[in-house]
């Protein structure tokens, strides 16, 4: 069973009540705090990972030009 309307404002009025506006805010400001710090330290983890692929790519193209140099003065 769904909770009504009249039941949420009961809960939302007794909570500012209980907290205040300033808490409630705060606390809001927190949650809000969190989730950004949260999408920037996703941000930076696939930042990290592109450099590594981009890094990794690098050393194997490196390794596949010496392979293809020692090739070549071979023959």
């Amino acid at each position: 069973m769904m909770p009504g309307w009249t039941q949420i404002l009961l809960v939302v009025v007794l909570l500012v009540l209980l907290f205040g506006r300033g808490k409630i805010s705060d606390l809001m400001g927190d949650v809000a705090k969190g989730i950004k710090s949260f999408k920037k330290g996703m941000a930076d983890d696939e930042d990290e990972i592109a450099a590594k692929a981009a890094k990794t790519i690098n050393m194997d193209a490196n390794a596949a030009d010496e392979r293809a140099k020692s090739t070549k003065s071979e023959n």
